[in-house]
């Protein structure tokens, strides 16, 4: 469940991102009213993301996966052009999303974890 909520918060931020370029500047209302909205639900679901996966690997994916969407949609719809410096760019965030689903948090607990873990909640 906690994958779905945060597919719901990616794609609530890509529109909330592609509605943003759309206000320009908060200029247009319903274009900016979206963008709040989906902003809201953007944040709203990752918070229910968290009380499941790890934060740093949760904002790995919902960062990752909206950089790389929100490029996309920038040369799809709204027909940005982009160069070989972004594609690279791209392509190492793919990496380093994979990297971190492949061997971080959640693939072993390192010593120590829970105890400082419950030592800050506590605080």
């Amino acid at each position: 469940m906690a994958y779905l909520f945060l597919a719901i918060s990616i794609i609530g931020e890509l529109i909330g991102t592609s509605m943003l370029k759309a206000s320009e500047g908060f200029t247009k209302l319903y274009p900016t009213l979206l963008t709040i909205v989906a902003f809201v639900v953007s944040f709203y679901f990752i918070s229910l993301t968290l009380k499941t996966l790890p934060l740093n690997m949760t904002y790995a994916i919902w960062s990752g996966v909206g950089a790389v969407a929100t490029a996309l949609i920038s040369v799809l719809i709204w027909k940005e052009k982009i160069n070989t410096g972004s594609v690279v760019g791209i392509a190492l965030i793919v990496v380093g999303v994979v990297v971190l689903n492949l061997f971080g948090a959640g693939h072993g607990e390192a010593k120590g974890t829970t105890e400082t873990t419950s030592s800050i909640a506590q605080k």
